[in-house]
């Protein structure tokens, strides 16, 4: 449900804004990832699980947001 959800923002985001295809997957897969990545050396060989609420959680209010959308995404 994670990757549908991902899926689902880089979609509604490349129709509201500009369509610049898989970039903004790559962009939003980052923004998902940003907190996971810093926070990685200290968390060695523990599992993060990744879930849609996460998603939304970290990207879903920016995503809603057309103006930050824009610039951020």
């Amino acid at each position: 449900d994670a990757i549908d959800a991902i899926a689902d923002v880089a979609v509604a985001v490349n129709s509201s804004i500009e369509n610049i295809g898989a970039r903004r997957l790559q962009t939003v897969m980052e923004r998902v990832l940003d907190e996971i990545s810093f926070a990685a050396p200290d968390h060695s060989g523990d599992t993060v699980a990744i879930d849609a609420a996460y998603v939304d959680k970290h990207i879903g209010d920016l995503a809603k947001n057309a103006d930050l959308s824009r610039f951020i995404l």
